[in-house]
């Protein structure tokens, strides 16, 4: 059976996701929601469930009425018991669906940043992956609060909520562990003027970020992702 991806905004991928994934023989079908192309009802026909990032908020919803009908589908995987993974606004609209707060305009995090995994992180079979912790790419400034019966599962300097689990199988993880170098290139192109608002000099250290942080955080990206998807 195919997992399914849902698609919020333009120039958003797999990345090392799709990569590790067609590498372990998943199949997946990508709906491109931010265009208007109809989401599905309900979980019968997918394995698991895939919620991509994207520069608007988890409450935009006169702007992409699409919104709501995400984090149904999000709470309809869940209750199959079918594995849920949100993505920077995937799981801002994972705690959304499950009455977290979403808190709004907060300083923006953006780079190789560290994050660290909590106690429960440590045991988690999925964030585990992180070990000590490590560097990992992000790009937000939206946050949430946890939801009843969240568990926490990392943290980062900026952020005290990187990734958590609601039950056993719904992951919600602010970071991008699935942009590689090749994703934070495109984006740092494709999104020039937007990066220059808030870190005027990212062209001129990129490559020098890259060559401190990128190798190690594209391997524990690689390793996140191959966790997660041994649960499908």
């Amino acid at each position: 059976m195919q997992f399914l991806v849902v698609e919020n905004y333009e120039h958003t991928e797999l990345g090392i996701l799709g990569r590790v994934a067609a590498q372990e023989g998943h199949s997946w079908k990508t709906v491109k929601a931010h265009q208007g192309e109809p989401l599905p009802s309900a979980a019968d026909a997918f394995s698991g469930l895939v919620v991509l990032g994207g520069a608007q908020d988890a409450l935009a919803d006169e702007a992409y009425p699409h919104l709501p009908q995400v984090c149904d589908l999000i709470r309809a995987f869940d209750d199959a018991g079918k594995p849920v993974l949100g993505i920077c606004l995937g799981s801002q609209l994972i705690a959304r669906a499950f009455g977290g707060e979403n808190l709004l305009g907060l300083p923006v995090e953006f780079g190789w940043r560290d994050v660290t995994p909590t106690d429960a992180g440590l045991e988690d079979p999925v964030v585990g992956t992180l070990g000590e912790g490590a560097p990992q790419f992000h790009w937000h400034s939206d946050t949430v609060t946890l939801p009843d019966g969240a568990v926490l599962l990392a943290s980062s300097a900026m952020t005290p909520v990187q990734a958590f689990r609601m039950g056993e199988l719904t992951y919600a993880i602010q970071f991008h562990f699935e942009t590689g170098l090749p994703e934070v290139r495109n984006w740092s192109e494709a999104f020039a003027e937007d990066i220059r608002a808030h870190t005027p000099d990212w062209h001129d250290r990129l490559e020098a970020e890259a060559a401190r942080h990128a190798e190690q955080a594209d391997e524990t990206g690689a390793a996140i992702s191959k966790a997660w998807l041994s649960l499908l």
